[in-house]
Formats: C-alpha cells, structure tokens, sequence
C-alpha cells in the first residue's frame, strides 16, 4: 500500500512526505517541479517515488497514474495538498486569468485526482483521503474572494464525500490551515515578490509545515472507526476578525 501526495515538491506537501516516510510509509510525491522531487528523493531513498504530475492537465493525472508498477498502485492514502492562490486584488480589480488558475488547481485538481482514485478504495472498502483546505474557507478577508470560495469547496466537497461514502470503510477529511510561514505560498501569490511575502509573517509566531504533516501523520494512524470531519488550525497569534461596519453611506 502507498501514500498520493499532491503538490509534494515544497512547502506542507515536501514536509507531509517526508514525514510519512520517517514514520514507516511508502510515499508517491506527486508535482510539476521533477527536479525538486528528485532531491526530494535523493533525501528519502527508496520508500519515497518522485511523480511528474500536473493536477491541471487530466491528461498529465492519466499518464502518471498509469506508470505506477503494481508494488506502489494500491494508494490507501490520498492526500489532495496541491493548490495555490495568486493576487490580493478585490473582485473587482482581480485579474480573470488568476482566477481561472486557482479554480483549475484548488478544485478541479483535486477533484479530478480524487475522481480517479476513488474507485480503488471502494474496490477495497478501505482508504483514507485528507483534503487540504484553508482558515479561508470559513473566515472571508479582503482579496481572498476567488482563493476563499475555492478552499469553501473543498471542505463542503470532502463532508459530501463522506456522505457519498457512508457504509464503507472509507474515511476522509479536511484540514483548513491558517497563517502558516516557510513555504512558498505567499512568494507564489505576490508573484515573486519576496520583500511583499516576508511581511505576511513579519513578527508573528506562525504555523510551520511540519505542523500540518504531523497532524496528517496523527490522522492516519488514529483507529480505523473514527473520522475526523474537518479541522481548523491556527497559530495562536491569529485569530478571528470583527465584523466590518461601514458609516455615512446612507
């Protein structure tokens, strides 16, 4: 039996494999970015396959998911980490192009891989699938529009998964990370702007990668009769804003 994780090449999906592998498992890291995923192995050694995949491209899912011999091919955990967000423009002066990307990626990606991994665990009545979803998906904030809306589908899409599921042996669940820092999201939404990236998490004591893939590790090997619908994660130096009121606009 093997570990799928998405988006595997940096940031939550680099750590979550690597801490799989240290705990025992057979990981398939799964990126566009090959030769991140071949140091990444170089790393791991062999309980680590490194998988060229572009979530995007169905065809790219087709064709990785094809090459994988019989000894890796028997996935019992999924986990769907590949996404992005681009831009903190409001809706009104977003650009269209960023927006269609973080559809694609956030949701029919994930959707997409899921789709065609899904029937070999009802085959097995057995598997695990672990969403990675966002604080943003519950909590709006300015310029989150299109990447909040994405991350709100996820979750809605994997508590519809376990009622899709009900009666088998088949768990899932989403992880909605908040303010997390040493990854490239930030770098990747302010489009390689580094100094604009550094100061989302200037002077706070954020959440690291290995927080999630430690708590991905814990969700995997929790009893097989329990389920863990949805869990939120924040550093304890962020919290929940008030609600906005605007005046004098009678």
């Amino acid at each position: 039996m093997s570990i799928l994780v998405t988006g595997a090449s940096a940031g939550f999906g680099a750590s979550i494999s690597r801490t799989l592998v240290q705990a025992g498992y057979q990981v398939i890291g799964a990126a566009r970015r090959l030769t991140k995923l071949e140091q990444l192995s170089q790393e791991l050694g062999e309980s680590f396959l490194p998988l060229q995949m572009d979530v995007t491209d169905k065809q790219s899912v087709d064709k990785a998911l094809a090459s994988l011999s019989r000894e890796w091919a028997q996935i019992d955990l999924l986990v769907n980490n590949a996404g992005l967000a681009l831009g903190m423009e409001t809706a009104q002066e977003a650009n269209f192009a960023d927006w269609e990307t973080m559809i694609q990626t956030n949701i029919l990606g994930l959707t997409y891989v899921t789709h065609q991994i899904l029937p070999q665990m009802v085959a097995r009545n057995a598997g695990y699938i672990i969403n990675l979803g966002s604080t943003a998906g519950s909590w709006p904030y300015k310029g989150g529009n299109v990447y909040g809306a994405s991350k709100a589908f996820v979750r809605q899409f994997s508590l519809n998964l376990r009622t899709d599921l009900a009666g088998t042996r088949i768990r899932v669940t989403n992880i909605a990370p908040g303010l997390c820092g040493e990854t490239e999201f930030s770098n990747i939404r302010f489009r390689g702007d580094d100094t604009q990236a550094a100061a989302v998490y200037d002077k706070t004591c954020y959440l690291k990668p290995e927080d999630i893939a430690n708590t991905v590790l814990w969700l995997y090997q929790t009893p097989a009769h329990m389920n863990v619908n949805h869990i939120e994660i924040m550093p304890v130096s962020q919290t929940f804003a008030g609600l906005s009121v605007a005046r004098d606009l009678a």
